[in-house]
């Protein structure tokens, strides 16, 4: 399968296995039909690149996509047409459904803001949820209630979505630090409680919910392919992308010289509330 332009994102459709959606920087929405490595439609409702899209779990024929263009589109993949658009004043870098419904939804926004959205209500959001100082690149839900953000002021950011009612929410159950970014868009992965993500430092940090500091990070060394020896590290790579294998301990990282990693951790909680991750390579 190939594209014209640019990818942004793909995203899996749970229920339907044989398609994924992509977008690309065209502000263009794909859907596919990977078994016949196929397009089944195109959507071309964004004036701008398409930094991100996700389908529901709960409903595996709705599809959200957020754009530069600073809109986020609600899509039928049975209509092909946009069923629903939330119009905001700055650029949507990332979207994501909660895992239980799909009548709500959750964005990030250059204005370093997190909105959270009953889509039976388009103008409004139910919330907003202020605390980042730059822009936020990336959200998962850890759970039906909890929503974790990254952003590039150096943080990630853990919120509880049950106090909705409040319309504005300013202060995180949790903030993680340790990592590095400012700049880049270096990834974000939840499973279980663990939260991975990548860092301008050219590394692995994994984090778990009820802590604020990295339970593991781990250095992403480049191989040469011919002598089998490490690379000499280079400043300005970076892990550019991570994700957790469903709910299991195996972890997928990419960093930006084209590298790909996988590597495997044994996770342990204490009664005392200590945690400890024995890491074991997989292959690299």
């Amino acid at each position: 399968m190939a594209s014209r332009s640019k990818l942004s994102s793909i995203c899996w459709n749970t229920y339907i296995k044989s398609q994924i959606a992509s977008s690309n920087f065209e502000g263009v929405v794909q859907l596919w039909d990977v078994t016949r490595s196929q397009i089944l439609s195109e959507m071309r409702e964004h004036d701008r690149r398409v930094w991100s899209i996700d389908f529901s779990p709960a409903d595996p024929t709705i599809l959200a996509s957020g754009s530069d263009d600073g809109s986020v589109k609600l899509w039928s993949i049975n209509q092909g047409v946009s069923v629903g658009t939330i119009k905001t004043k700055a650029n949507v870098c990332c979207v994501q459904f909660p895992m239980d419904s799909a009548r709500f939804l959750a964005f990030g926004s250059a204005d370093h803001r997190i909105y959270y959205y009953d889509l039976r209500n388009l103008k409004m959001p139910l919330c907003t949820l202020v605390g980042h100082n730059k822009t936020v690149s990336y959200i998962k839900f850890v759970d039906t209630t909890n929503l974790v953000s990254a952003s590039t002021d150096n943080t990630l950011k853990l919120w509880d979505l049950s106090t909705c009612a409040s319309r504005v929410i300013d202060s995180p159950i949790q903030s993680f630090t340790g990592h590095m970014n400012v700049k880049n868009f270096v990834g974000l992965s939840v499973s279980d409680g663990y939260i991975a993500t990548g860092s301008e430092s050219n590394e692995v940090f994994i984090y778990h919910k009820a802590f604020p500091m990295p339970a593991l990070q781990f250095k992403f060394q480049n191989t040469d392919p011919l002598s089998g020896h490490d690379e000499v590290d280079d400043a300005a790579q970076f892990v550019s992308s991570v994700c957790w294998r469903g709910q299991s301990s195996t972890l997928l990282a990419a960093n930006s010289t084209g590298n790909v990693k996988i590597r495997r951790w044994f996770k342990l909680a204490s009664t005392q509330q200590s945690m400890k991750m024995i890491e074991s390579l997989l292959c690299a």
